[in-house]
């Protein structure tokens, strides 16, 4: 059974979902690519997936970085799972882009990794928000362009990483 929850942050309303004590979904409420199920879930705000991440996160939004404890579940084809690996592969406070990604996966188009990448289910744990366009551009995120500004600028500003 899917189990979501609802969690308020200083760039946006979240939305959390978990199959057993797994990490299956993290969106903006209303954002591209959200799931039209999440309705059908069951609202179930106190597992213990969901209390650890709002710990996770709250410390993540006062700008201190720790590797994350949680266990991730995203739902994808075997291309999407590769390229989402790879993004977690990528430093906080740092950005590659679309094309890189491709090179390291031995995928010879940017643009179908850019339609992984708009299609990961985790968002800011899967940080799908470090990739940008072939010349440095804020491209693409389906959470919105102002989000991915926000997330960047809170990991440049991190003094503290432990990954």
């Amino acid at each position: 059974m899917t189990h979501t929850c609802t969690m308020n942050t200083r760039i946006g309303e979240i939305r959390l979902s978990a199959v057993e004590n797994e990490l299956t979904g993290l969106w903006f409420t209303g954002q591209k690519h959200y799931p039209k199920q999440i309705a059908l879930w069951e609202n179930n705000p106190n597992l213990p997936v969901f209390a650890t991440l709002r710990e996770w996160l709250a410390k993540y939004f006062e700008g201190e970085y720790f590797k994350q404890k949680i266990k991730l579940r995203p739902a994808g084809t075997d291309f999407q799972k590769s390229v989402w690996n790879s993004l977690l592969e990528i430093p906080v406070g740092q950005i590659v882009t679309y094309g890189e990604i491709a090179n390291r996966i031995n995928c010879k188009s940017a643009r179908a990794v850019g339609g992984a990448v708009g299609r990961n289910p985790i968002s800011i744990l899967i940080p799908c928000h470090r990739v940008v366009g072939a010349n440095g551009n804020i491209t693409g995120y389906a959470g919105g362009i102002d989000k991915k500004r926000a997330l960047l600028k809170i990991e440049r500003s991190m003094s503290h990483f432990e990954v």
